[in-house]
């Protein structure tokens, strides 16, 4: 990473910034009833889309690329029919530029607690314990995947690799707003809810994985097709009702994973400037297909039979990641963005272990 990506990197945050005091100081006080916000925001949101090619690093420019290009994008859009987080706006510039540019959905509601089984939470309640153990953990994932990938089955290797994004994604997020959330106070929602312990693929996209991208598709995607088609606006993980007529998610549930599988065929285009196979979209509506398929089988079934969670858990991990394994990393490890990414990993963690752990210190006296 040289100095010229770093001044690029600095350029486009300032561009970005310097477009939502235009968002909160002029499209704010544009009605939504004319659809003249929404076309005031247009060129914002062509700027935001085109901020992220002048980045081409994995640690700066991918979470450039999906905090500008992707999710910042769906926050205006909402914004312009005075929906969303941004809606009402903010009182004050600087927490209106947080929500708009980084993974933060205000806490509105009280979460559900997961209906089964353990929570890492419960086993380490010091949430700073909780935090230096994934930390540790996300490092010796790196390094086995560095160091042993050409011994392990590659399924094993799709786990450590879903495991490592998962952490670097917690963990990331986490890193990008805690200096918002400690100068406003702002109560998040939280970004994952430990997809581990999902025990259906409702229960993994619904509730547990990427919630500032789901809480986002909800209100954009899924609920406006929702109202369409049945005159209704449900979530997705609202718990079946058999004593209401029946539902009819399918066509509302592809076309929320259809765009979030454009989304993503965005991304990687920043990320790695390859040409897009369409296999993230591929992925995307195959997941959306399934879980459909879930839906309607949960519905017919009316809870006359159940799964125990172990079980359910079990099989909802193994679809997962026997379909990464088949239509998401092919396209990513061909491009050499994961070679590339687990290079930077651990020239960090090298550097971290020896600059900063007690050991350093120890081993120089």
């Amino acid at each position: 990473m040289d100095g010229d990506e770093i001044k690029n990197f600095i350029k486009v945050w300032i561009i970005a910034i310097a477009s939502q005091c235009y968002c909160y100081y002029v499209a704010a006080r544009i009605p939504t009833k004319s659809m003249m916000r929404l076309i005031s925001l247009l060129p914002i949101l062509y700027l935001l889309l085109m901020l992220p090619l002048n980045l081409h690093s994995i640690h700066l420019g991918a979470p450039s690329a999906f905090f500008l290009g992707c999710l910042a994008i769906f926050k205006l859009l909402l914004f312009s029919f005075d929906s969303g987080p941004l809606s009402p706006p903010p009182k004050g510039l600087l927490p209106f530029i947080s929500i708009a540019l980084l993974p933060i959905n205000i806490k509105r509601l009280i979460p559900k607690r997961p209906r089964y089984g353990y929570t890492i939470t419960k086993l380490v309640p010091n949430k700073t314990a909780l935090w230096a153990l994934k930390v540790l953990l996300l490092g010796e994932i790196i390094h086995a995947r560095k160091d042993y990938r050409q011994n392990l089955h590659p399924y094993l290797l799709t786990s450590l690799s879903l495991s490592h994004l998962y952490l670097g994604l917690e963990i990331g997020f986490a890193l990008s707003v805690a200096l918002p959330q400690a100068m406003f106070g702002f109560e998040l929602e939280p970004h994952f809810n430990e997809p581990y312990f999902s025990t259906s693929l409702q229960d993994f996209w619904g509730r547990r994985w990427n919630l500032a991208v789901s809480n986002t598709l909800r209100p954009l995607v899924y609920h406006p097709i929702r109202h369409i088609s049945t005159g209704k606006s449900e979530a997705i993980y609202e718990p079946i009702d058999t004593s209401k007529p029946p539902r009819a998610p399918v066509l509302p549930v592809i076309s929320a994973f259809t765009i979030s599988g454009l989304m993503h065929e965005l991304f990687f285009y920043y990320v790695t400037r390859a040409h897009p196979t369409g296999e993230m979209m591929c992925f995307f509506v195959l997941q959306g297909v399934c879980l459909a398929i879930e839906l309607e089988v949960k519905k017919a079934l009316a809870h006359r039979v159940r799964f125990h969670p172990l079980v359910s858990g079990l099989l909802t991990l193994v679809f997962l990641i026997v379909t990464t394994d088949w239509l998401l990393f092919p396209h990513i490890i061909r491009t050499g963005a994961d070679a590339k990414s687990l290079e930077e990993c651990v020239s960090m963690v090298d550097f971290v272990k020896a600059n900063i752990s007690p050991l350093y210190y120890w081993q120089k006296s």
